[in-house]
């Protein structure tokens, strides 16, 4: 096949072809709306953001531009947003703290390298198709994490809103540490903040409906809420400038470069990318996580689908955009994504037009940003984290499934006393723990016939006919390596306690798959029973299941028969029940 061929192959499979032939004029008016509104409520979170990873409040804008470009013509979802988002932010300033200062060219250069190899994991997994890895992630622990990882950022805001110096990499640390300034705490920094926080969060949930009131339309009124915290931004930069609060103590963001995001490089060090790998996984496993389910979420209610595995793709592209204009790991954002929506926006152009609001802020609004404080930006982290916090998963787990429950504690309390990167590990790995604890210990179920049907049923929930020539036994579970040992204890007592027991019948309706362990369980419970004079039996064995055993020996010497369903089983096996 020559180049050109397989260039025609691969364009035709590109979202952007797919929604870019039927753009018309009202939707470009629509995604010119919804980008207008995104790109007013992503400046201010792009620089917060950058200086929670550590970075230069500019950073954040540089990887709010390319990313975006590129999430255009990979992406599959029309409203996802993508961007510098709050819990990436802290993963990252966490993954590089240990290897530069923050604030230096080294930490940036990290930060970059970072964004690098989370593109390349991200890529490459798209490319194996290896979306389903993401389902490990359940949400029970994914909920904890995000919820731990709120706190943890408003916690790690506290320092600036006070106007003191605290350090720690969890919530205890940084507990003690800001407990220990309380006596330093700077009054006019703190009143910023506050008043900053109140403002903020009476804006969001009080000046749509106050707008309306006053006769304003509502979309007009949702345009204006969302500026909320352009309007923070502004109103305290010109107080710090007109009042030379900066001459009374108060910290202000600075010189934030005028321009186009630099062309820039990751570190060609392996050593380095060898620390970085895992946490890069772990920034990748949870951008994708949250891309995807914002993505699903806001699909499914215009009947639209995203693919996971192409989201993969899109997700990398933008990360390695990120890494080569300055920026750092970036996905998806939860509250962007949903405004994007809200506004009307009808495809990914909506990304590109908010891309071209973001570089005309670069270029032409930086200098307006000398005076903000970093109060200011603070507040806009804590306002925007916190709704972030669910505290009602742990209600729900505890009410439903006491495992989910210990999994959301586990990841909570690792989260905040440890870390972020501990704390997703100590869930997936206590998820996949209890996992395993719960399928090496199934529910089989001793079934009967119910009278007149040919239904069968537990027979210590219904009234059921049985016989005591066979036992009937259903599995619940798959078989494995780590159940198969209980199946054979749970026959071994049955032929036991039964003297008269001349067939064992496993209803196998429920069993997706039989490993090689689980293989020798049989073929060892079989030899057990022939030995005692009773014979094996399988009933209602699905088809991918019979097509394995079909490529054994196991059946060629089964004992007994199988049978198509259970009914047949116990008609032929003991007539006097059936």
């Amino acid at each position: 096949m020559n180049p050109s061929s397989r260039w025609r192959q691969l364009l035709p499979s590109l979202p952007v072809l797919e929604w870019g032939r039927a753009y018309n004029r009202e939707t470009l008016l629509s995604d010119g709306v919804a980008a207008m509104i995104v790109t007013i409520m992503l400046i201010p979170q792009s620089l917060a953001y950058a200086m929670l990873a550590g970075l230069p409040p500019e950073v954040g804008l540089y990887a709010s531009v390319a990313p975006l470009l590129l999430y255009a013509v990979f992406g599959t979802s029309r409203v996802l947003a993508v961007g510098p988002v709050a819990v990436v932010s802290l993963m990252t300033a966490a993954a590089i703290g240990q290897y530069a200062v923050a604030g230096t060219p080294q930490y940036w250069a990290v930060a970059i390298t970072l964004a690098f190899l989370s593109g390349l994991l991200l890529l490459a997994m798209g490319l194996l198709r290896l979306g389903f890895l993401a389902n490990f992630l359940s949400h029970p622990v994914i909920s904890g994490f995000i919820s731990a990882s709120g706190i943890l950022i408003a916690a790690s805001q506290l320092k600036t809103l006070m106007g003191v110096k605290a350090e720690g990499h969890n919530f205890v640390d940084l507990s003690v540490s800001l407990l220990s300034q309380l006596g330093q705490v700077h009054v006019l920094t703190l009143s910023i903040g506050a008043a900053t926080v109140a403002f903020l969060f009476w804006v969001r949930s009080g000046l749509k409906p106050l707008l309306q009131r006053l006769g304003m339309k509502p979309r007009a009124a949702d345009v204006v809420a969302k500026t909320g915290p352009v309007a923070a931004i502004a109103v305290t930069t010109l107080l710090t400038w007109g009042l030379d609060w900066q001459a009374q103590g108060v910290k202000i963001v600075g010189t934030v470069p005028q321009g186009l995001p630099p062309f820039t490089l990751p570190l060609w060090d392996l050593g380095l990318w060898q620390q970085l790998l895992v946490p890069a996984l772990l920034i990748s496993v949870v951008g994708f996580v949250e891309s995807v389910s914002v993505g699903q979420t806001l699909a499914a209610k215009r009947r639209q689908r995203i693919e996971p595995d192409q989201e993969l793709v899109a997700l990398g592209s933008s990360n390695l955009s990120a890494a080569f204009t300055g920026g750092f790991p970036v996905t998806g954002g939860f509250a962007r994504s949903v405004v994007n929506f809200d506004a009307g926006a009808q495809t990914p152009a909506a990304g590109v037009y908010t891309a071209v609001g973001i570089t005309l802020a670069s270029l032409f609004l930086t200098p307006a940003l000398y005076y903000l404080p970093q109060a200011t930006l603070a507040a806009t982290i804590v306002v925007a984290v916190l709704s972030l916090v669910d505290f009602s998963i742990l209600r729900k787990t505890w009410s439903y499934a006491k495992s989910d429950f210990t999994a959301v504690l586990a990841t909570l309390v690792a989260t905040l006393t440890v870390g972020v990167e501990t704390g997703l590990v100590v869930g997936v790995g206590v998820s996949l723990a209890l996992y395993l604890y719960r399928t090496s210990r199934p529910h089989m179920a001793e079934v009967g016939l119910v009278a007149g049907t040919e239904h069968f049923r537990n027979v210590q929930r219904h009234a059921v006919l049985v016989s005591p020539r066979v036992l009937s036994l259903r599995v619940d579970e798959s078989l494995y390596f780590a159940n198969s040992r209980a199946l054979e204890d749970r026959i071994n007592n049955a032929v036991a306690n039964r003297p008269g027991l001349e067939h064992v019948v496993l209803q196998c309706s429920a069993i997706n798959d039989i490993d090689a362990s689980a293989l020798e369980s049989l073929e060892a419970i079989d030899l057990r029973l022939r030995g005692a004079g009773v014979r094996l039996h399988l009933s209602e064995v699905k088809g991918p299941v019979m097509d394995r055993l079909k490529n054994t020996e196991f059946l060629h010497g089964l004992s007994g028969r199988v049978f198509l369903t259970h009914y047949q089983a116990i008609h032929e096996l003991s007539p006097e029940v059936a």
